[in-house]
């Protein structure tokens, strides 16, 4: 998710990118060889497993094509892509890579046409944890365990696959990166301004921080009201943040709690500090307001930093991120992590090769050049990367090395509906309660129609019972 990417709207077409063999970006400064491509393949068995396929497409042409779709795919992440099957098309000659691009608001609505029809895609990559989840739990998604085993599941952070862990003790994917998608962001240039001592850690700071910094053209926050997920998952995080959840651990409705009241005002509290667009905001505008410098703090994962860098540099030397305020120090912190996934669809053909790719996206040499992509954004799940020379030989991230620290910190201690706690059961129905917009409904009648709260979550508790039960 979180994604400033080739859009496409829901119902549209997917948008192909055929990626020409042409002008393909260096990586590393190192040579493309099949020993680069089968790194770890041929220890779990995938590499044979792929010569042994017939090397034939659905089309009986003699090659294979694999179908890759993607929520994220901003410019520089397409260079990155195209020197990833590169790579791997060099050392696979007969194979052919093709991206297409998904939308990032529309994937479900893309997925569910594939899946109806039969014509899915090979491989999955940046659609959040919990959709994976749902998916498998209908039998539209295949096992990942070998591919995992054959990235190297002693390369991974400690626990960073326990979110792709299915009831059934399957991994049903894993992460290609991390992601602390709802940092606080802010400007220490309007912070000194407005004589602001120390960062917001509570909402009461939050709120006052905004008021004392908002004018003269900026406002002092951009949070989403529209009905999109980015208002429901922006409201997750503040039940949490209020010491509530939105699930019990056994899975049961738990929406009918303090924890809920108090985030519905305080999210009503904010609307004064927020652009008069701020109704219909999603993750884009979300993103734009902070980085055009529209406004005094944002909500938003790393991408800050590459687009203030590249859109408005003037604030550069000026922002910074800290956890995302809650109501009271003495609630521990709770960041949004979609663990955006690596996954198979359990009815595409040629699966061998598949998984043979999926592998190959790990491989230092094309990995850290899609982390570099979208530096900060998209953060390194495997340790092995992380602690790369390579890796930190980045202009971003090297100049923000606090900042870059203390998102991983947090994203590798991250949640979301799917995984809400350490204790909490995986959530298979967390992609459908998003894709519902049932709790972005809620915030909007409480928060934009003023309508009793008490009321709106007891409707909202009813449909997300439907959900759980369908």
């Amino acid at each position: 998710m979180l994604a400033e990417s080739i859009s496409v709207a829901q119902g549209d077409s997917i948008a192909h990118d055929r990626l020409p063999m042409t002008d393909w970006p260096s990586i590393e400064g190192r040579s493309i060889t099949r020993r680069d491509a089968l790194k770890h393949l041929a220890a779990a068995g995938l590499a044979t497993a792929a010569s042994a396929c017939g090397g034939t497409d659905a089309n009986g042409t003699g090659g294979v094509t694999l179908r890759w779709w993607s929520t994220q795919a901003a410019p520089a992440q397409l260079a990155a892509y195209r020197a990833q099957i590169a790579l791997f098309e060099a050392a696979h000659p007969g194979v052919e890579v093709v991206f297409e691009a998904m939308s990032d608001e529309g994937y479900s609505t893309q997925l569910a046409a594939a899946f109806a029809s039969g014509e899915v895609p090979h491989l999955i990559t940046h659609m959040p944890s919990f959709a994976v989840q749902g998916y498998y739990a209908h039998g539209l998604i295949e096992p990942f365990d070998d591919v995992i085993e054959a990235i190297g599941a002693s390369d991974f952070y400690l626990g960073a696959n326990d979110v792709y862990r299915a009831a059934d003790g399957r991994y049903v994917g894993t992460a290609i990166g991390n992601t602390a998608a709802d940092m606080l962001w802010i400007r220490r240039d309007l912070m000194e301004r407005a004589e602001i001592q120390a960062i917001p850690e509570t909402w009461d700071e939050l709120r006052a921080a905004c008021r004392a910094m908002q004018g003269g053209g900026i406002y002092g926050a951009p949070l989403p009201y529209g009905l999109n997920s980015a208002n429901s998952l922006t409201f997750i995080g503040f039940v949490h943040r209020a010491g509530g959840s939105v699930f019990t651990p056994d899975l049961e409705i738990a929406l009918d709690q303090q924890a809920t009241y108090d985030a519905l005002e305080f999210y009503r509290s904010m609307l004064e500090l927020c652009p008069p667009g701020a109704s219909g905001y999603s993750w884009g505008e979300m993103l734009t307001s902070f980085v055009s410098g529209a406004t005094a703090t944002g909500l938003y994962a790393g991408r800050v930093l590459a687009n203030v860098a590249a859109q408005n540099p003037q604030i550069a030397d000026s922002i910074t991120c800290a956890h995302y305020p809650r109501m009271s120090r003495d609630i521990p912190a709770w960041t949004y992590n979609d663990f955006p996934c690596v996954c198979i669809p359990s009815a595409a053909s040629n699966k061998a090769e598949a998984k043979l790719f999926a592998a190959s996206l790990f491989d230092p040499a094309g990995y850290i050049p899609q982390l570099h992509a979208a530096p900060g954004h998209v953060l390194p799940v495997l340790e092995t990367v992380a602690e790369d020379p390579a890796y930190r030989d980045n202009p971003i991230i090297d100049k923000y090395p606090e900042e870059i620290d203390l998102m991983a910190s947090a994203a590798a201690q991250g949640y979301n509906l799917g995984f809400e706690t350490k204790a909490h059961q995986p959530n298979p129905k967390a992609g459908e309660v998003i894709a519902s917009n049932a709790i972005a409904e809620m915030v909007q009648r409480v928060v934009l129609n003023d309508e009793d709260a008490q009321v709106a979550v007891g409707n909202t508790a009813m449909r997300l019972e439907e959900i759980m039960r369908s």
